[in-house]
């Protein structure tokens, strides 16, 4: 089985036992969701999510908005405050998450780096062990500096 496909198949199991363990149900929406959003590269916002889904589902930007906080919730999906009220979100399951965000224009530029990898999974802060981790770093990208100076 494609890597790809095993981390999606274990991302249905996490969300049925989040399910089961809340007593909530096991929807065919929930999980066409999660399999969009893990065969989606890179982030995304509900409105990209909605386009993408609506050609093959029928469904509303509200169930969208409901699921997207269960998935949050079970740490399937990271959420990425941007300026103002935008907010995008990614897949996080077996990932540690570093992103430059741009407050001007609002670029997401992901990166990563084993240095910064390797700090937070040995820090053991007041006996808490890191699993997974998101990283944002806010401030102004090359391109919208350069346009401030001009």
């Amino acid at each position: 089985m494609e890597n790809n496909e095993k981390i999606k198949k274990h991302a249905a199991q996490i969300l049925t036992d989040y399910l089961t363990k809340n007593k909530m149900r096991k929807t065919p929406e929930r999980y066409s969701i999660l399999e969009f959003i893990y065969g989606y590269k890179g982030p995304f916002d509900i409105e990209t999510l909605h386009t993408l889904m609506i050609a093959e589902f029928s469904i509303s930007k509200a169930t969208l908005y409901n699921n997207i906080e269960i998935l949050e919730d079970c740490g399937l999906v990271t959420r990425l405050q941007l300026g103002g009220n935008r907010t995008m979100y990614e897949k996080s399951l077996n990932s540690n998450l570093h992103y430059m965000i741009c407050n001007t224009c609002g670029k997401i530029k992901k990166f990563s780096d084993p240095n910064i990898r390797r700090i937070i999974q040995n820090k053991h802060i007041w006996n808490f062990t890191t699993s997974h981790y998101t990283l944002a770093l806010y401030g102004q990208c090359e391109q919208c500096k350069k346009r401030e100076q001009e």
